[in-house]
């Protein structure tokens, strides 16, 4: 008879095999530019900076743990996936990577749009200025006040996720006298090389309509049917943190083949297709993710090629980057509480943060990198495992690190890549309050996001 697994899940605390992890690095006060936002570096005193403003500055002001957001660095991204694709495509900000009222003022300001998947997010995207037909609404299960917000604030294009999903926004769109443009969400059966929870392509999950036994094709036919909606395109999303563009080949190869399908039976050619995001980035220095240039020539290319094969005009070109404009562009700062060495296994290191601040390495087992930030040191590297405060064993914010042998309650620790996900999937667990965003720019820091306070969370305990 097997065994069945622990209702507590797996042992997070047992000892890794030796060489499982990363092998120190040669110099600890080193900072992989990969890593880290552009303007990080560490100057001649050994303390941290960001755009111009050290480390202790910026905890002094505003606390930790706090996300610390350089401004230039985001809106560099920016300027990188709006050049690299060009005036013949769009590139969608995908919002619930981080989204707030200043974001949405950059993405405007650096020309690219915004895809939402709440009514939460939509509303903060109009709240800031973001223009109504640049914006996306996404999402598997939207509601009829959701759709019904979006239809009359007059969004460039809905992504229709199902059968009903059809039916309830033509209603909805022809109830307030509109035609709404939509693409549908199609699952193209392509296996993405990535954690089970981020992938989204395989049929056997609930976002879009599958390909396979022609429920896609069928999805296309009930609506061109209906006068409240103006069919644009097609929409596939294959998952999160890839690497590897094979996935996007199959995909483009199937999404065009279905354009195919669509133009010899209904006589349509639709004029665009989105390949969605998903991109990687660089967590650590094992990571090698590729710039927007080469994702643009390589997606280009794909379409062209298959598009060509089929006899069809070239669709324009949407994708939706979250992480790889966000991710890179904050880290997380914190205090050291407690240093508590275990004898021949390894050093635990508290500090004032944790899973309420970043769910990933619990959620997804998602590797990051950390660093001394506050002062550099010469000590020798010891095997560390950086958790958090939290009543929770699988409270950990870098499973395995190596940090300077000499480490003590009150040194600063940044975790950086902690832009996407991180604040956007924060709570209130143990009644942490969520920390700040801060943006820094040009020696200037300034709260986007402000931290939350006791305050806050007797505001909604109504008794």
């Amino acid at each position: 008879m097997s065994r069945s697994a622990h209702p507590a899940g797996p042992r997070h605390a047992d000892v890794l095999p030796e060489g499982h992890y990363t092998a120190p690095a040669a110099d600890l006060n080193a900072l992989d530019p990969r890593v880290w936002a552009r303007t990080v570096a560490r100057g001649a005193d050994g303390v941290v900076s960001v755009g111009g403003i050290s480390v202790k500055e910026l905890a002094e002001e505003f606390g930790s743990p706090a996300y610390i957001l350089d401004e230039d660095d985001f809106r560099a991204r920016c300027r990188a996936w709006r050049q690299a694709f060009g005036a013949g495509a769009d590139v969608f900000y995908a919002g619930k990577a981080f989204l707030s009222r200043a974001v949405v003022r950059w993405l405007t300001e650096e020309g690219l749009n915004l895809d939402v998947c709440s009514g939460g997010e939509l509303v903060t995207a109009l709240a800031a200025g973001m223009p109504a037909e640049r914006i996306a609404l996404h999402g598997n299960n939207k509601s009829v006040d959701e759709i019904t917000r979006a239809v009359e604030a007059g969004v460039g294009r809905i992504v229709l996720d199902s059968f009903q999903e059809i039916v309830r926004v033509a209603h909805i769109a022809e109830r307030l006298g509109k035609r709404q443009r939509v693409q549908i969400r199609v699952t193209v059966g392509v296996e993405a090389h990535t954690h089970e929870f981020i992938a989204t392509a395989h049929e056997d999950q609930k976002f879009g309509i599958a390909l396979a036994g022609g429920q896609a094709a069928e999805a296309v036919r009930r609506v061109l049917k209906l006068d409240g909606l103006e069919l644009i395109g097609i929409h596939s999303h294959i998952g999160s943190q890839i690497f590897d563009m094979a996935g996007f080949e199959v995909s483009a190869r199937r999404v065009v083949q279905l354009l195919a399908e669509v133009r010899d039976e209904h006589g349509v050619e639709l004029p665009e297709i989105d390949l969605g995001g998903g991109l990687g980035i660089a967590y650590t220095s094992e990571d090698d993710p590729r710039e927007p240039h080469e994702i643009a020539k390589a997606l280009g290319d794909i379409v062209g090629r298959e598009c060509e094969a089929a006899g069809l005009a070239v669709p324009r070109l949407s994708v939706e980057p979250g992480r790889a404009i966000v991710g890179p562009t904050a880290f997380t700062l914190y205090e050291v509480g407690t240093v508590k060495e275990l004898t021949g296994l390894r050093t635990y290191v508290s500090v004032d943060g944790g899973m309420s601040d970043n769910i990933r390495t619990a959620l997804y087992d998602a590797d990051y990198t950390v660093a001394l930030v506050s002062r550099s040191s010469d000590a020798e590297p010891m095997l560390s495992r950086v958790v958090g405060k939290h009543c929770e064993s699988g409270d950990i914010v870098v499973r395995d690190a190596f940090l300077p042998a000499d480490l003590a309650p009150g040194d600063l620790l940044a975790v950086p890549a902690t832009g996407a996900y991180c604040r956007s999937m924060a709570s209130n667990y143990n009644h942490a309050l969520r920390p700040p965003v801060v943006a820094v720019k040009n020696g200037e820091a300034r709260v986007i996001v402000r931290r939350e306070t006791e305050e806050d969370l007797l505001r909604l305990d109504v008794g």
